[in-house]
């Protein structure tokens, strides 16, 4: 039986050094989105990267940090207001409840959002139930600071 999730968890993304950042689970966006600004595109042995900073705390300056990882793709998503957008598409770790699986996640600005993290139906999809009524049902599970 797959484990149930509720519309809020609290995630870790090891790879980007995230102990702990709040994402909304929202099986209405395909794609998953993560809060980063100052984005600076680079090559590094003959691929394309990004390097940018991430704020995990909502509402708060403290825990920034810069972080790179390898562009696995660019393409154009449709935000909430209906604009679309050609972000960058990094692949990295998230750890839910104990659950540790590869993510595709993109690059954005959302500073106007409630929550730093966006995670989209292609990352739960097979591995986990949502149940809308409920937060935090995996949160003891993952790393606290």
């Amino acid at each position: 039986m797959k484990p149930t999730i509720g519309w809020r968890e609290w995630v870790s993304l090891p790879d980007l050094d995230i102990e702990r950042i709040k994402a909304k689970i929202d099986t209405g966006a395909r794609t998953s989105a993560l809060h980063a600004t100052d984005l600076e595109y680079f090559t590094r042995d003959g691929r394309d990267w990004v390097r940018f900073t991430i704020r995990p705390a909502q509402r708060s300056g403290t825990g920034k940090r810069r972080a790179a990882a390898p562009i696995a793709d660019r393409r154009p998503v449709v935000s909430s207001s209906g604009a679309s957008e050609l972000r960058p598409f990094i692949e990295t770790t998230i750890v839910i409840g104990g659950r540790t699986f590869p993510i595709e996640l993109n690059l954005t600005d959302r500073s106007d959002m409630g929550f730093r993290m966006l995670l989209g139906r292609a990352a739960v999809k097979r591995r986990f139930l949502v149940d809308p009524g409920r937060s935090y049902l995996n949160s003891q599970s993952t790393a606290r600071r």
